[in-house]
């Protein structure tokens, strides 16, 4: 059964932009202007189509429908395949797809939410990437990302298992001519930065997560930071993975602002999520914990003749394990802690935490404080 589309809002958030790119990607070609507001463009074989460059005018809807509704008789689709493909042409596409969902396409409904929340996610993670490439993130802290996220689209599911659907927004290429290579990254809007760090961000995790099979080791994901690999995203990956025993993402790029190729993919398999899962505990112990604050003993003290500063070592809990933590202090703060070092006394003092190697280390240490009160108790 061909769905005639007939809602006047539905058929104009089709743009202008998406009709003539889609049109022209698939090969109509411009020939001639038709009134003030329109162009006619032709094939051979196929309809001529009048596309409207404007979306301000009474009967737009109209004149949408009656272009989808030459498509389909062309292309031998219905209505509705076709405002797909056009309703996505002005956007990247993200489809995130779950293998193993039942024969019906449906997923239980726990599992179902998951998905959707996952692959927020690993779009959220790309954001922050474009950003700021890091091991990890405070995603919430990131308002670029948080302000991109809102402009997001979620399109409706798929059949072919289980596919959540996202529409990420991208300005429309001024030129919109199929370029031989990849814009550098300065050159690309914010938006578009964003998916492609996902489309990069997948396949180095992919792949990162081969070379540690084969012997590499965290190395390989941290070499990947720049690329968008991150914390966040591998925990969104291993998460999708669980749930679909397997995962299947793919980008297709918007006709609006061409780009080399049509479509990314990154299958990974089930094995992988145990991989990813690691990668993110390792990857988020190397992000530095910004204002964060310390309870302890001054457990050691020292500093060189020629020195004001000095370096002292603090005997603490970090995710409620029992570490030691070295910072160095400026003279009057160390001459605080020194004090209190002679005397017993428990210290309270903060700044950004940072792992190096198996050590901690504590950078911009400041509001150092001496403790009345024993920490252990009685």
């Amino acid at each position: 059964m061909n769905a005639v589309i007939v809602d006047p809002e539905i058929l104009g958030s089709v743009t202008p932009f998406a009709l003539m790119s889609y049109a022209t990607t698939e090969g109509w070609a411009r020939t001639d202007r038709y009134g003030e507001h329109s162009d006619i463009y032709v094939r051979e074989g196929g309809p001529e189509l009048i596309i409207p460059g404007t979306a301000q005018l009474g009967d737009y809807p109209r004149i949408v429908a009656e272009i989808i509704d030459e498509l389909a008789r062309f292309e031998g689709r219905t209505e509705m395949q076709v405002f797909r493909d056009l309703i996505g042409s002005d956007r990247d596409v993200i489809r995130v797809r779950a293998p193993e969902a039942d024969d019906d396409g449906s997923v239980q409904v726990d599992a179902g939410v998951n998905i959707f929340a996952q692959a927020r996610e690993i779009l959220l993670s790309a954001a922050c990437s474009a950003n700021d490439p890091r091991p990890a993130y405070r995603t919430g802290k990131n308002k670029e990302a948080t302000a991109y996220m809102n402009r997001v689209r979620l399109g409706q599911t798929e059949h072919g298992s289980f596919v959540v659907t996202l529409f990420a927004p991208v300005p429309p290429s001024l030129e919109p001519k199929q370029p031989d290579f990849w814009p550098v990254p300065t050159e690309e809007p914010f938006d578009r930065l964003v998916t492609r760090y996902l489309a990069d961000g997948l396949q180095a995790a992919h792949k990162a997560a081969e070379q540690v099979v084969r012997g590499e080791g965290i190395s390989a994901f941290l070499k990947s930071v720049q690329r968008g690999v991150s914390a966040n995203l591998c925990e969104a990956l291993s998460s999708l993975i669980d749930v679909g025993q397997g995962l299947d993402v793919s980008v297709t790029w918007s006709r609006t602002r061409p780009t080399p190729e049509a479509r990314r993919r990154v299958v990974f398999g089930k094995s992988e999520s145990e991989v990813l899962r690691e990668a993110a505990r390792v990857l988020r112990l190397q992000e530095p914990r910004p204002d964060e604050r310390l309870e302890g003993y001054v457990v050691g003290a020292g500093r060189r003749v020629e020195d004001d500063d000095g370096q002292v070592t603090v005997k603490t809990f970090v995710d409620g394990k029992p570490v030691s933590v070295k910072t160095k202090l400026p003279s009057d703060l160390y001459t605080v802690a020194l004090a209190a070092h002679d005397d017993k006394n428990p210290v309270m003092i903060t700044g950004d935490l940072r792992r190096e190697g198996q050590r901690w280390r504590l950078d911009n240490p400041r509001n150092l404080e001496v403790l009345a009160e024993d920490l252990g108790g009685d």
